[in-house]
């Protein structure tokens, strides 16, 4: 009882930070946030808006036929001559309109074109049903918006790159590894989904648990097939007391002004209860090596409880490699503080492998 009760306990810390859990538990309200999202009528982002970008909503399937929706971000003195582009997603949960939105925006800014993307299942793209994820057809997404940049006449397709933020810098990661037509990749602040899912943060889960936990799920696909639709976890992100930094961290940008998004997984939504099954026997960054030669650029906070992610990463990966630690920097810092995420080096680095 007590090796039950310690891992439940695991596990729904683990829900509250990433947007996971194991164990099916019943909905809890949903709850109501204020939110700064617009600051024009048509503006639905939680970031300023630039004066200097040109911005239009896009929309384009993947491999498995499932419509993406995305937003563009393009200088607006961009001259007539082809440009660099970027595929840009994540994190883990969110929305284009937040993280990936930014980014999007301020990589456009310093002269390229810049997708951000819903994946999957989730946010204004196509899939049913909703709020699921896979780490297949999540990394396919990644393709899907190369399959769209290079398609586009003022891109040029042998000079595209890709930026994956949280779970999904795992992600981006992974993609690149197998797209070839990508030339360069960085991945900010990165979660190995696969990872944590099956091993918990810092590989803490026992084998006793990981048994416990694929029972529980397994057994709640007769209760999903019984009802003709998918149980989901509480609301993501809700504070109660007494968490980890890390959970409080991400309240305070989910939950807030600063980030909260109504279409967002990790803004008082959640994952599917079965959502972590295809994650738990699919480790992602198997062949991360394969990415070279092309280089690769790892960013992390370095007071990040996440750190450990990249730094593993890293070492599996070959030249040309680079880990770059922000200093006083923790996990959701690299999803918006001007003042931390390394958007100069990060140009740069895209400047130079996609010149």
């Amino acid at each position: 009882m007590e090796t039950e009760r310690a891992y439940n306990t695991s596990r729904r810390r683990l829900m509250q930070g990433t947007g996971l859990a194991i164990a099916a538990m019943s909905l809890a309200p949903t709850m109501t946030v204020k939110s700064a999202l617009a600051q024009t009528s048509d503006w639905d982002k939680v970031f300023p808006k630039s004066e200097t970008v040109d911005h239009q909503k896009v929309s384009f399937k993947n491999r498995y036929g499932i419509m993406l929706a995305g937003d563009l971000y393009l200088p607006k003195n961009r001259g007539s001559q082809p440009l660099p582009a970027l595929a840009i997603g994540g994190p883990f949960g969110a929305v284009k309109e937040q993280s990936s939105g930014l980014y999007a925006q301020t990589m456009a800014e310093r002269g390229f074109a810049a997708l951000a993307f819903d994946p999957s299942f989730t946010g204004e793209s196509g899939g049913e049903p909703r709020n699921v994820a896979s780490p297949d057809i999540n990394t396919e997404d990644f393709s899907a918006a190369v399959d769209y940049l290079g398609l586009q006449s003022f891109i040029d397709r042998e000079r595209i790159g890709v930026i994956g933020i949280c779970g999904w810098g795992g992600m981006a990661l992974n993609a690149v590894a197998v797209d070839k037509r990508v030339k360069a990749v960085v991945a900010t602040t990165m979660y190995d989904m696969t990872r944590v899912m099956s091993k918990g943060y810092n590989d803490s889960v026992t084998q006793e648990q990981r048994a416990q936990a694929l029972e529980q799920m397994s057994r709640q696909r007769w209760v999903d097939a019984e009802n003709g639709t998918p149980a989901y976890q509480p609301p993501y992100n809700e504070l109660k007391g007494g968490e980890a930094q890390f959970l409080v961290d991400y309240n305070d940008y989910y939950m807030t002004p600063r980030g909260y998004h109504p279409r967002a997984v990790n803004s008082g939504n959640a994952w599917s209860q079965t959502t972590p099954l295809s994650f738990m026997n699919m480790p992602i960054l198997t062949y991360i090596a394969e990415i070279s030669p092309r280089p690769l650029l790892l960013v992390h906070g370095a007071d990040a409880h996440s750190r450990y992610f990249s730094e593993t990463a890293f070492a599996a990966a070959a030249e040309p490699k680079e880990l770059m630690i922000i200093p006083d920097a923790n996990h959701t810092d690299l999803y918006d503080r001007m003042d931390k995420i390394p958007f100069d080096r990060i140009a740069d680095f895209f400047g130079q492998h996609l010149a």
